[in-house]
């Protein structure tokens, strides 16, 4: 049996053609073999039982289909720089490969590979289900700490999509000591009361341009706190006053006024916007064109300002009057009775008064999906009545109701076809958990109505776990059936919203154990 790895040496963004540049030559020792194939970039590692022979050669001309269909460069050339060799009759072939990994010793002594192989399994079976196993594989080490990968293969560490994931894939399932390790880091970065929207892959600065980053921030720190004591193991005294810190940082640095025209104005509400930034989650921007501007007070942001105002008080008084102002402006102003919905944003473009009545589905942050509604009542039953007519798919909401001006049914074509139909009708996972969470809120909240919340919303994600990247949620998928997945294939925040409605929303079948939450506190600490 013959095995002939295939190395670039690139980034995610790019492809990479035959160069006289490439190191072929390969260091082992043992049954260990590590090539570095360019300056700058991870090595990579290769364990096996088997022999290698180096055998250096060019593979030119792979054609991705993928690439073509989204108009971006589409052949690829790879380094072939030897190849491994197994006689199975003697037993099991063994090949760990890793960029920049540390790999196991003592796999190919006597029996080590079947060491290694119950190790891995049992490690395996503690995740209580698919789904947390699969929301493991976007925990990772930034040193000193932790941080949650945005997205595989494109994405790195964005703030906004860390501390939505953070409520599933750490909360969600236990793993205390990691959202700790995670909140603990990004309190340092708070800058002018805001947290980065993302780090770049390698060498510039964080970038802020986000209104909505710091204020998950702060949902996500009350949740961790809330989730400490529920497992019986309080934050220590120090933790809570790092995150009282960032959350009063970031709060003094909205009502101060911030970059991008970020500013609490008279009615308590948090205005935002500059004509040629995108500073909510719907952030597409193809050259100078901004998709979905979304300039004033956008419905899901003035959500979390004011559960960011009602959570401070944990911290800190002196909040409750803006928050209270807040609280009544936004149901005097959101409300649009003719439609039966919320408006997308009031103040438009920062012109008071005008509106935008758009039926999108950030309005259900208002009804679901944080711990404070703003809409209750016949109002929000109205709400979710209106986004699950319009605005559900099996695999998450509708970004924009078809037939609205601009809806866009499929996510395909060139960068700017797909990134002027990203926020116009595609479907985002991700939105099914609070969706979901405000289903269940209007109806009563009973084991009945999680039990059909469960058969009629979650099981359909489960049915995805067998397709796209196999074992995980995807990204996106077209507004129209059969809802072709599309984007990254593996998308963090589509799986910690899954795990959060499992677990928190809709109740699992097994329960977080609060003996592992406590463990892991106390490791923390």
């Amino acid at each position: 049996f013959a095995v002939r790895p295939f190395l670039s040496g690139r980034d995610s963004h790019t492809l990479h053609h035959e160069n006289p540049a490439f190191r072929f030559a390969g260091e082992t020792w043992g049954q260990r073999v590590q090539w570095h194939p360019y300056d700058g970039v991870p090595a990579v590692r290769a364990l096996s039982n088997g022999s290698y022979r180096a055998d250096p050669e060019w593979y030119r001309g792979f054609l991705y289909s993928e690439e073509r269909a989204r108009g971006l460069d589409h052949t690829e050339d790879l380094a072939a720089p030897g190849v491994f060799r197994w006689d199975l009759s003697q037993g099991d072939a063994v090949l760990l490969l890793g960029a920049d990994a540390a790999l196991p010793d003592g796999l190919t002594a006597a029996g080590g590979f079947r060491r290694f192989r119950r190790s891995e399994r049992a490690r395996r079976a503690r995740f209580a289900t698919r789904l947390e196993r699969a929301g493991d594989a976007y925990l990772v080490r930034r040193d000193p700490g932790k941080t949650v990968v945005a997205g595989y293969p494109w994405l790195t560490d964005w703030g906004r999509d860390t501390f939505i994931s953070l409520r599933g894939l750490c909360l969600a399932t236990g793993r205390l000591a990691d959202a700790r390790s995670i909140l603990l880091e990004w309190a340092d970065l708070v800058s002018e009361g805001m947290l980065p929207n993302r780090f770049v892959d390698q060498g510039d600065a964080a970038e802020y341009n986000t209104v909505d980053a710091s204020l998950w921030y702060v949902v996500a720190a009350h949740e961790y706190l809330e989730a400490t004591e529920a497992a019986g193991c309080p934050a220590p005294a120090r933790d809570r006053k790092a995150l009282g810190l960032a959350v009063q940082a970031i709060l003094a640095g909205h009502l101060r006024g911030t970059r991008y025209g970020i500013r609490v104005t008279d009615d308590g509400l948090l205005a935002a916007g500059e004509r040629g930034i995108q500073l909510t989650w719907m952030d597409a921007k193809v050259g100078d064109w901004v998709v979905t501007p979304r300039i004033g007070k956008p419905v899901e942001i003035q959500a979390l300002w004011l559960n960011a105002l009602r959570i401070a008080e944990r911290f800190a008084p002196g909040y409750g009057s803006i928050y209270a102002r807040g609280v009544e402006s936004f149901a005097r102003r959101f409300w649009d009775a003719e439609s039966g919905w919320l408006y997308d944003v009031v103040d438009a473009d920062h012109v008071d008064g005008r509106l935008d009545a758009t039926l999108r589905p950030n309005q259900i942050l208002a009804v679901g999906g944080l711990p404070y509604p703003l809409v209750e009542g016949e109002r929000a039953r109205q709400v979710v009545d209106a986004v699950e007519r319009q605005l559900w798919t099996p695999l998450g909401l509708r970004t924009l109701a078809p037939g609205s001006e601009g809806y866009t049914p499929r996510y395909q074509g060139g960068i700017r076809e797909r990134d002027g139909a990203y926020h116009q009708g595609t479907v985002w996972p991700w939105l099914l958990g609070p969706f979901v969470e405000a289903w269940v809120r209007v109806r009563g909240d009973g084991a009945d109505i999680r039990d059909e919340a469960r058969r009629r919303f979650f099981q359909p994600l489960l049915d995805h776990l067998s397709e796209a990247g196999v074992g995980h949620i995807s990204e996106i998928a077209d507004a129209e059936p059969p809802h072709t997945p599309r984007g990254c294939p593996f998308q963090a925040w589509s799986v910690a919203e899954a795990l959060r409605l499992d677990r928190l929303v809709l109740g699992a079948a097994e329960a977080v154990q609060p003996g592992k939450a406590r463990r892991a506190e106390r490791i923390a600490r």
